[in-house]
This record gives structure tokens, C-alpha cells and sequence, in this order.
């Protein structure tokens, strides 16, 4: 749950396969199905992050695969909720509406890392009603660069416009007393170069 307090630890099964029912088996199909029909990874998590809160919270994960391989394809157009609900038989429940604005400009790209290894920086601290792979709980926080990674489309740019911002990306060491306030293993994530900034900023 990306940090957030209360849910519990994670539940670690011991020889876990990959599928436990063959339904699971079979929407991973789906999903690489729509996958490799030109849809986009960033449009699918964010289907899944518009499920109901109430929802996502008791569903088991291929059921948000499900969930949201449903919602891109009624919302490109390609099936009905109608058709969904004459071939299952009744009503099949889609992630809320996108209350996200289309952007009709992607921003400037850039292929030049701005920060190099051992650079100090901090999270910007933002909130949006669209799609963004920047963590909650590291967001406003201070972390050191530990790696520089490629260049790749940014998704939150992605999902809501028709054309691509390409930006550097970095690996960023978090200290546990930063993130939590207390001692423990340092946490590496994984970031877009915008959603940084100078730590003295």
C-alpha cells in the first residue's frame, strides 16, 4: 500500500505460485492481449488506481487486472458496459470516470540527466487528480542519488496526452528515519527526473 500506516504487513506464502486459480491464469492473458494490442501499462494502473477504495481494499490482484483491462477497453471505445453485462450476464463494475484534464501539450523532452551519483535531492511534494508513479511516501522527502538509470516516456505525461515526454530516470537511496521517523533498512525507488528537485530547494 505504498507505505501507508495500518494495513498490516505484507502476507509472504511460502513456495507461491504464480497463478492459484485458472482464472488468474487467464486475465493475465487478457491484460497481455490488450498489452500488445497497443495499450500502455501507464493507462492500465491507472484504470486500477480509479477503482472504488472500498473495492481495490478486499479484491484479489488479477481482479484488479480485470478491473482494469474492462475499464480501458470500454473507455477506448472497443466494448460497451452493455456488451460486458449481456456476456457475463449481469453488471460488471468499471473503475470511476478519468477527472483528469487531456493535455494537449507533453512538455519539452530531455535525453541529459540533471543530477549525477551522490547528489542530494528531495521529492517534490504534489498531488494530482491524474496518473503519476511518484510514491506517496516519499514525496516532500530528501534522498540521495545512487544510480543513474535511462531515459524513458514519463507516465504521468503518457496517460493523459497523445504525445510523449521522454525524461531521465534515477534510482534514489531514501533513509528509513526520512521516510518513517525511525531506524531501519534504507528504501531504493525508482523516479522520473521531474518529480525531483535540489534537496536545498
Amino acid at each position: 500500500m505504498g507505505g501507508l500506516e495500518d494495513f498490516g504487513p505484507v502476507e509472504l506464502e511460502a513456495d507461491e505460485p504464480v497463478f492459484h486459480t485458472d482464472w488468474e491464469r487467464r486475465a493475465a492473458g487478457l491484460k497481455m492481449a490488450v498489452w500488445f494490442g497497443g495499450h500502455t501499462s501507464g493507462r492500465s494502473r491507472y484504470c486500477t488506481e480509479r477503482m472504488d477504495p472500498g473495492w481495490y481494499l478486499v479484491s484479489p490482484y488479477y481482479e484488479h487486472w480485470v478491473t482494469a483491462t474492462a475499464t480501458e477497453l470500454v473507455e477506448a471505445g472497443l466494448i460497451t458496459r452493455q456488451e460486458l453485462a449481456d456476456r457475463l450476464g449481469s453488471a460488471f463494475a468499471v473503475s470511476r470516470p478519468d477527472r483528469a484534464p487531456r493535455l494537449t501539450d507533453p512538455g519539452p523532452s530531455s535525453d541529459r540527466h540533471r543530477y549525477a551519483v551522490g547528489d542530494e535531492v528531495r521529492v517534490r511534494d504534489f498531488h494530482t487528480l491524474g496518473h503519476t508513479r511518484a510514491p506517496r511516501y516519499v514525496r516532500g522527502k530528501r534522498g540521495t542519488v545512487v544510480r543513474l538509470d535511462g531515459v524513458f516516456s514519463l507516465p504521468d505525461v503518457h496517460v493523459h496526452c497523445d504525445r510523449r515526454r521522454d525524461e531521465p530516470t534515477y534510482s534514489v537511496r531514501f533513509e528509513a528515519s526520512e521516510l518513517w521517523g525511525a531506524a531501519g533498512d534504507p528504501v531504493h525507488v525508482d523516479l522520473w527526473e521531474s518529480y525531483l528537485e535540489d534537496a536545498g530547494e
